[in-house]
């Protein structure tokens, strides 16, 4: 494993580099991670992992500065993992010129997470744009409990046809949360809400076929979790895969939701 601390490193070590899958991460490697990583391995030739905790995509200072992060423990995983690259750029290697067109999101597109964190995804397709264009992957392996991360880099970055994106499952503890960096910040009984807040929406989703006043149920859903400890609901909302516009129908739909406990925020969907 080639452990690359610059640009210049970076474009030294792939010259000549083919089928390359990329794996872009912010540290705290688990096992979601992992899987991603698995999946580059099985689908390219050589595989290439970044660490950058990127700032432009924080709303919150205070939230970029607890971040968790664990470089030591992260190499260490990484190395076990056999794979090619990885890459630790600083803020100055990302960030070396300036755009010469802003990135704007649609205003169609502010719903969910864009909705509540403004500039946040404007940073993430910047970063993701920045990252893809020194590497030139062949394709580049998501998870998709970021699913409205996915389909904004999918429509602002991949329609340049310059990447391959592979979503891949969310993967969850013993009792269905996704894991999360974030996890890392909460206590046991505060994971136990998460755990039975993941739980619930899942068993809801099996009934939601049958059901034929779905946002009633929702209304009530998000009643149910404001009231347990800690826990402030964002959105609780039913929305198309394809074109996350608002539905009433489960067909071709995801449950997504966005929450706080205390001062953690975490998504997920179903």
């Amino acid at each position: 494993m080639k452990i690359l601390l610059n640009k210049d490193d970076l474009i030294e070590a792939l010259k000549g580099a083919s089928n390359l899958g990329f794996v872009p991460t912010m540290g705290s490697l688990h096992k979601g991670h992992i899987s991603l990583i698995k999946h580059s391995k099985k689908k390219c030739k050589q595989t290439i992992v970044s660490i950058f905790v990127n700032p432009t995509q924080f709303n919150d200072k205070k939230d970029y500065k607890k971040y968790p992060r664990n470089k030591k423990k992260d190499l260490s995983i990484l190395k076990k993992l056999n794979i090619n690259f990885v890459f630790l750029p600083n803020k100055k290697d990302i960030y070396n010129y300036k755009r010469k067109k802003k990135i704007k999101i649609l205003k169609k597109d502010k719903v969910l997470c864009a909705k509540y964190r403004k500039g946040h995804f404007e940073g993430v397709i910047d970063v993701m744009d920045r990252l893809t264009k020194m590497i030139k992957p062949r394709k580049i392996f998501l998870g998709e409990k970021d699913f409205q991360q996915i389909f904004l880099i999918r429509k602002y970055i991949q329609a340049k046809k310059r990447n391959n994106i592979v979503l891949c499952k969310t993967v969850r503890d013993k009792q269905k949360l996704a894991l999360s960096s974030r996890n890392n910040l909460l206590n046991n009984n505060q994971l136990k809400v998460a755990r039975n807040i993941s739980q619930d929406l899942i068993n809801l989703k099996k009934k939601l076929n049958k059901s034929k006043n779905i946002q009633k149920i929702f209304s009530l859903k998000k009643k149910k979790f404001n009231n347990f400890k800690d826990v402030r609901i964002e959105y609780l909302e039913l929305r198309n895969k394809i074109t996350l516009e608002k539905s009433s129908k489960i067909k071709n739909s995801k449950i997504f939701i966005a929450y706080h406990i205390k001062n953690i925020r975490l998504i997920d969907n179903f």
